[in-house]
Formats: C-alpha cells, sequence, structure tokens
C-alpha cells in the first residue's frame, strides 16, 4: 500500500472537527471579515454543529447593513459552490497572502493549505466539505459589539443541505 500524504511529508494526520460544513464557512467569514473590514482573521472562534461563534477586532462596530452584508455575502459564496481544494507546500513556496504567525510551535516544515476557490488560502489541517455548494444554508444569529475590547462577535448556524 502507497503512503498517505501525511506520512510522506510527515504531517499530522487531518484533523477531526465536529462539523465540516460549519468549519469550511469559518474559512470563507474569515475572509468575508477581511475583505469588508480591513481586519485578521478571527482571534477567537467555536465552531460547533449546533451554533458557532467568532470574534474579530475591528475598528468599529458594523452597522446593521454592514451586519446584513455579511449576511449575504456568506449565502453568495456558498451558493457559488467554490471548490475546496489543499495542496502541500513547503514554508519557502507559502503564498505573500498566508500567514503563519498562529501555527502550533510544533507544525511541520510542509504544510497543508486549503484553498476555497480563488476566494480564500490559509494552513488547515481540519475536514472541510468538496465545495461550498455542501455547507448548506449560513444564518445569523447575532452580533455582540464589546467597545472596550474592539470585539465584533458573530454567532451563527449552518442549516445542513
Amino acid at each position: 500500500m502507497a503512503p498517505s500524504l501525511q506520512n510522506l511529508y510527515d504531517l499530522p494526520e487531518e484533523k477531526d472537527v465536529s462539523f465540516p460544513p460549519a468549519h469550511t464557512a469559518e474559512h470563507l467569514l474569515n475572509q468575508v471579515m477581511i475583505r469588508l473590514f480591513g481586519c485578521e482573521r478571527s482571534y477567537n472562534a467555536h465552531i460547533e454543529r449546533k451554533k458557532s461563534k467568532m470574534s474579530f477586532h475591528l475598528d468599529h462596530k458594523p452597522s446593521r447593513q454592514e451586519e446584513k452584508t455579511i449576511e449575504r455575502e456568506m449565502l453568495r459564496l456558498i451558493e457559488e459552490d467554490l471548490p475546496v481544494t489543499f495542496e502541500f507546500v513547503s514554508r519557502d513556496e507559502i503564498p505573500a497572502e498566508v500567514k503563519l504567525d498562529r501555527l502550533p510551535d510544533d507544525a511541520s516544515e510542509t504544510l497543508r493549505l486549503v484553498r476555497i476557490g480563488d476566494f480564500d488560502v490559509c494552513p488547515c489541517i481540519g475536514k472541510h466539505v468538496r465545495s461550498t455548494g455542501q455547507i448548506g444554508r449560513f444564518e445569523m444569529l447575532g452580533t455582540n459589539w464589546e467597545e472596550q475590547e474592539r470585539s465584533f462577535r458573530v454567532r451563527f448556524k449552518i442549516i445542513a443541505p
């Protein structure tokens, strides 16, 4: 039997996640927030089957209109049915837009990048759906703004197709 790519590249096994559709939506929401608000990827995320939440540092509290834009953009990206693909690259080959500051200290020299169409790319060993059309429906449950922390939390759920 041929060795798996993980063994060939000395990578950790693909990480089990509680609900791959929500985990893939996490990648989309990170990039939506980056593009709409110029922020970093979420600094705190809790992704589950029933309800998920992600927190972002922003320079202002989003308006109701901006919140609706987040939800519309997520629905559009899911409907677009973008392919979710993987590639293995050495740290020397990491694209400029990919940040490695959140990798664990013991991350291997070869990394698995997850690409969602031309929309998002980041290192990740979690399980994902094959295309965004398999995510289901994104439903924003609510948001919270913490003024002192300049933190915006998005609560959402994924309703399976």
